[in-house]
């Protein structure tokens, strides 16, 4: 029981220590139209350092990094681990499975409504874009 215990604080403080800063653009309710796919994915990115993911009828969960700043070409780099996903496909067919991690590097617009999510800290292999949705932060 002390050792549970034990690994759940250490787990709360991993949390913590990935958690944005309270004004960091990417906070918020993000979504990627597939129309190609005829399909949509909405991301909530929490303040916790967690996101929920809906794609098709995926949903999954992760916890994610990302700096404060953005680096000196202008991207955020995002590391993500999936946590927890209902096994079901997303909009691409594919099956998440807990564990899988990946890290992309976002390049947000001026305006701060848009966003692009890339391979690396190049504008060569990106999706998007993802638009801010407004009135259902939670």
């Amino acid at each position: 029981m002390r050792m549970l215990a034990g690994l759940l604080m250490l787990s709360a403080l991993n949390i913590a220590e990935a958690a944005p800063p309270a004004d960091h653009p990417i906070l918020g309710i993000w979504k990627l139209s597939l129309p190609e796919l005829g399909c949509s994915e909405t991301y909530r990115f929490r303040g916790d350092g967690t996101t929920l993911v809906t794609s098709a009828e995926e949903i999954s969960e992760s916890e994610y990094r990302i700096p404060a700043r953005p680096s000196a070409k202008g991207f955020y780099r995002l590391e993500d681990r999936v946590v927890k996903d209902n096994g079901k496909k997303d909009c691409a067919g594919a099956v998440m499975k807990p564990g899988a991690t990946a890290t992309n590097f976002i390049r947000f617009h001026p305006s701060g409504k848009l966003f692009l999510m890339c391979a690396d800290e190049t504008m060569n292999t990106c999706i998007g874009p993802f638009e801010r949705v407004r009135g259902e932060e939670a």
